[in-house]
């Protein structure tokens, strides 16, 4: 064997951790930081990448979405998780099975594993620290939501991050994620997708959305194990 047969990427927030609220207290934080004014409402974090969130945010409060704004607003998020990430483990936790999950794949060499998160990728990086998960995946071959607005864009990202390993077909990529926005890029990069009703998104939302494989967290390790190699290329399968 050259290389692993899998190139799994996860999602984070309400796949691998839950923090209850805190990306909302962090986004309040960094815009009256940047702009020196509050926030006029809730800002939907579920799934969407943050050049997405940036861009909404400035134009429903009459901000020119230029990139010199977006980038303003990105540092001052940034600073704020840094500044405030020894508070993260108390607004939140890690989601049963989750370690369990990533250290088995970690420790198959038939896998290699990063994130696929519509995080910054310092803020990515200080939630899985924080939740001691960091060093578990491989953040060179991981994707971020300041990268580009269109999650599926990011797959592409973490497939081209990925050829430094060897090229990985489509078929040998697992997205692994909570939300109708994880399905919608899994299907339009056309890899593969194992949904998890961790988050805001039940069974029924995700099946909705498309998604053909659905478990209901990541507690059965069995499961998720066969689920996620069930569909490789048939020289990759497991025996």
């Amino acid at each position: 064997m050259t290389g692993p047969e899998l190139l799994v990427l996860w999602d984070i927030d309400n796949t691998l951790i839950s923090a209850r609220g805190f990306g909302g207290l962090m986004y309040r934080e960094a815009f009256r930081s940047a702009f020196g004014r509050e926030l006029s409402g809730p800002v939907d974090l579920g799934g969407r990448t943050e050049a997405d969130i940036i861009e909404e945010t400035l134009r429903l409060h009459d901000i020119e979405h230029t990139e010199e704004a977006a980038q303003l607003l990105a540092d001052a998020l940034a600073t704020s998780f840094e500044a405030r990430r020894a508070e993260l483990p108390g607004h939140g936790e890690v989601l049963p099975g989750a370690l369990e999950a990533l250290q088995h794949f970690a420790d198959d060499p038939r896998v290699h594993q990063g994130v696929l998160t519509a995080n910054l990728r310092s803020v990515a990086l200080i939630k899985l620290e924080e939740f001691g998960l960091a060093h578990l995946v491989d953040w060179e071959v991981s994707a971020f939501g300041d990268e580009h607005a269109d999650r599926a864009e990011l797959v592409t990202f973490a497939r081209e991050r990925a050829q430094r390993i060897r090229p990985f077909t489509h078929d040998e990529v697992v997205l692994i994620g909570d939300t109708p926005h994880d399905v919608y890029a899994a299907t339009k990069a056309g890899v593969r997708l194992v949904a998890v009703a961790t988050g805001r998104s039940d069974a029924d939302d995700l099946r909705r959305a498309g998604a053909g494989t659905v478990l209901d967290d990541l507690a059965d390790l069995g499961e998720l194990t066969r689920q996620v190699w069930r569909s490789a290329p048939q020289g990759n399968r497991t025996a």
